[in-house]
């Protein structure tokens, strides 16, 4: 590490330095394309081939089934370092590294061996769950039904992230019950047709579209139902925007702070001949960077009331769970609103240590704003502050999961 990059802090691990010094050569070079693919819209499939051939996709695998057996703690502080490089593609892989965590939660010894071994492989998985329609919350239109003595699955989703680049898909469907059930396929099985159709002004490189099914086949061995999907989703699947805000955070402080220093014009009205030593030029970098940092510090945080919460998980004592889960949930529920403003905040400041020419479009510096306030919008942050004062008051424990549709 260099002395810039150990002002970010320790790793959360002992071992974590080892950890990442696998990936960061392939971060160092996936960051230096990053602009490029923005401004090209260039989707990132060869990028994520190298983040599966690197292994990065298993690490949360246990060594005995090939992975590296990283923590909570470990993948979230790997995520801030590649949001770093591209934040597009921490997007990307969180679907299949929720999938991945599913897994590892199973009761099912069968299905645990099955799955770890091909995610080993390098084989991922995207998450088809969304819909645009008019379901009713906790239902889906998409439906999965037997056809003689074959399994199949009909529906149309969006937010589909990721799956563009996924080997396979983890669809949220409704039985004939109305119950929530999961359905794994294959991207390519007949009848499975995903598009790149997202036209958000942020996060554009993450496939976020449309994904269609269309009498897709199912092997029964990958139905599982909703209540085997492990307890701690909601605060992993938030922590992993909250990881890639942090990472943004450093980019964008990085980038302003190289800025600054190669600066040869500056204002009469300034305080000093260059830029670079311009007092409150660098106040508003300072205090970028401390944005940044503190959002870092407070992810991994969260990151260790999420690790508890695996722990949790990982023993036979329901309460114990139940109790880690909902504390993994409120710690992230506190962070949601400070991380984000932090980071929206920067993004936006760091063109006054700057001047015009900043806003040109072959630097870029758009993108952070832009796919900041994307990530900051998912899982509407306006309500988790009045879901920690609920419990602050009244000891109100957070909602077990989010369900969206009409009411």
């Amino acid at each position: 590490m260099t002395q810039i990059d150990a002002a970010w802090g320790a790793g959360p691990t002992p071992g974590y330095e080892q950890l990442a010094a696998r990936f960061r050569p392939l971060f160092a070079q996936l960051r230096e394309g990053a602009i490029d693919r923005e401004r090209q819209r260039r989707l990132p499939v060869e990028e994520l081939q190298q983040l599966k051939a690197s292994g990065f996709t298993a690490v949360r695998v246990p060594v005995a089934y090939g992975g590296a057996g990283a923590s909570l703690t470990e993948l979230t502080n790997l995520l801030i370092e590649l949001g770093e490089a591209d934040s597009n593609l921490v997007q990307a892989l969180r679907g299949h590294f929720g999938f991945t965590e599913n897994v590892l939660n199973s009761r099912d010894p069968a299905r645990q061996q099955l799955w770890l071994e091909r995610i080993a492989r390098g084989e991922t998985v995207g998450p088809a769950t969304g819909e645009i329609g008019q379901a009713a919350q906790a239902q889906h239109n998409s439906r999965l039904y037997l056809d003689g003595e074959q399994w199949r699955i009909d529906g149309s989703k969006f937010y589909t992230t990721g799956c563009l680049y996924s080997d396979w898909l983890d669809v949220t469907v409704s039985d004939y019950e109305g119950k929530r059930m999961f359905v794994t396929v294959r991207r390519d099985d007949p009848g499975v047709e995903v598009i790149d159709d997202w036209d958000g002004f942020g996060q554009t490189l993450t496939a976020s579209g449309t994904t269609h099914l269309r009498s897709v086949a199912v092997d029964p061995r990958h139905i599982v139902s909703n209540e085997e999907r492990f307890q701690y989703s909601p605060a992993f699947y938030q922590i992993f925007h909250l990881a890639n805000l942090a990472g943004i955070g450093r980019a964008l402080s990085g980038e302003l702070a190289a800025a600054v220093g190669q600066r040869t014009r500056s204002f009469s009205h300034g305080n000093a001949p260059r830029v670079a030593q311009d007092p409150q030029v660098l106040q508003v970098v300072g205090s970028v960077r401390a944005a940044a940092y503190s959002a870092g510090a407070i992810v991994l945080k969260n990151a260790e009331a999420l690790q508890r919460a695996y722990e949790a998980s990982q023993q036979d004592d329901a309460a114990a769970l139940t109790h880690a889960v909902n504390i993994a949930e409120l710690e992230v529920a506190q962070a949601q609103t400070i991380v984000s403003d932090l980071i929206i905040d920067a993004s936006s400041r760091l063109f006054d240590a700057l001047s015009a020419s900043a806003t040109l479009r072959p630097h870029g510096l758009d993108r952070f704003w832009r796919n900041a306030r994307t990530l900051a919008s998912h899982n509407p942050r306006i309500y988790k502050d009045r879901i920690v004062g609920d419990f602050a008051v009244n000891g109100t424990p957070p909602p077990a999961q989010w369900k969206i549709g009409i009411a």
